[in-house]
């Protein structure tokens, strides 16, 4: 049995592309229900300054890399030692199989877990699980800290709209509850263990009879794991420091983040005029949420797109740029990553071949 169990393979073709583009089709019905002007969206896109928008894109990238650090920094911690480019290359093809196969990080994780534990072998499974765990809470902690401080500088901009305010609390509240449970079960091994054992039955109760033993199997391996895992976790209690470390990496990429969509409005707007902070701080707090949710949808089929436009113009962007600054942003986080991340499974998949043929220089070297 492996540790964890392979993940499902993506493949990119026709079928890929099929789901981004309905869900492009679906964010056009939506402005197009709400009497958008999308000749004007068309106009606005020509004016975009290229400089300022090669800049967010720039943003993106760097927002990976401190990704990929603040992560770095926990399993190493753990003494599973991944380089800068290795923890890079882990990230960014994570990425690409989070956006094919919609589970929210999940599936990225997993196969995140699945390559180290192939290379590094299985015993690592329960540091990496943690690793994920570990950095989960804490960007679930920076998304809370994100809404909030958006919604204070909203408070002290103007007043808010009821509705947006009791969403940004909804989220909020939503968000603490699944961040305390997360660490509870995280530190109680009993109930981690028995969260697992309930998750098995119904796995087994639901589902065909050919799968019942592989999900057992599942259940079985994630049961020698929670030892290993519960005991990292420990190690990250007593030794705070790379938390700390960690959380920095997380902040800077928090900061690159909202700037993306920050200076995709300054490159639309003639006079250089930035959009408020606080505006661009719930935004990107409610989009990260609104993502997380595992809905089964590749590509999130127009639902960040909705929730952006929606959101900007609830708080009191005009409808054609908060349409036009959407498309421009998302043409950054979803399309823009989703080749860039190609090219990085693609070159995650070579490294073993490059390795053995770094190995078989060297050995003829020695050789002579």
């Amino acid at each position: 049995m492996e540790c964890p169990p392979k993940p499902p393979k993506t493949t990119f073709g026709r079928k890929t592309l099929l789901m981004p583009l309905i869900g492009i089709l679906a964010f056009f019905v939506y402005i197009y229900i709400f009497q958008v002007d999308l000749v004007a969206i068309f106009a606005k896109l020509q004016t975009v300054n290229p400089v300022i928008y090669s800049i967010a894109i720039l943003a993106s990238l760097v927002e990976i890399f401190f990704f990929s650090l603040s992560w770095r920094t926990l399993i190493n911690f753990l003494e599973v030692k991944l380089s800068v480019v290795k923890s890079n290359l882990l990230v960014w093809s994570g990425i690409f199989v989070d956006i094919i196969v919609p589970a929210e990080s999940v599936s990225g994780e997993a196969l995140r877990v699945y390559l180290i534990a192939k290379e590094q072998g299985n015993n690592t499974c329960g540091k990496v699980v943690a690793s994920l765990v570990t950095h989960r809470i804490l960007g679930m902690t920076m998304n809370v800290s994100v809404l909030i401080v958006g919604l204070s500088l909203i408070y002290t901009e103007g007043q808010i709209d009821p509705l947006v305010f009791n969403l940004v609390l909804f989220l909020t509240v939503a968000i603490s509850a699944g961040l305390i449970l997360m660490i509870l079960l995280s530190f109680k091994e009993k109930w981690s263990l028995k969260v697992i054992g309930l998750l098995v039955k119904i796995g087994e109760a639901i589902s065909p009879k050919r799968w019942k033993e592989k999900i057992s199997a599942i259940g079985e391996e994630a049961i020698n794991m929670a030892g290993s895992f519960h005991d990292s976790m420990i190690d990250f209690k007593k030794n705070p420091k790379a938390l700390f470390i960690s959380l920095g990496y997380l902040i800077l990429t928090w900061i690159f983040a909202v700037s993306i969509p920050y200076l995709v409005f300054v490159s639309l707007s003639p006079t250089g005029e930035p959009i408020p902070w606080s505006i661009l701080l719930i935004t990107s707090g409610i989009v990260v949420a609104v993502k997380s949710i595992p809905i089964g949808i590749p590509f999130e089929v127009g639902l960040p797109e909705i929730t952006m436009t929606t959101m900007f113009t609830s708080l009191g962007v005009n409808w054609e740029l908060s349409a036009t600054a959407t498309i421009l942003t998302r043409v950054i986080t979803l399309w823009f990553r989703f080749f860039v991340s190609f090219i990085a499974q693609q070159l995650l998949r070579l490294r073993p071949f490059l390795g053995n043929k770094e190995n078989n220089i060297s050995e003829k070297n020695s050789s002579y």
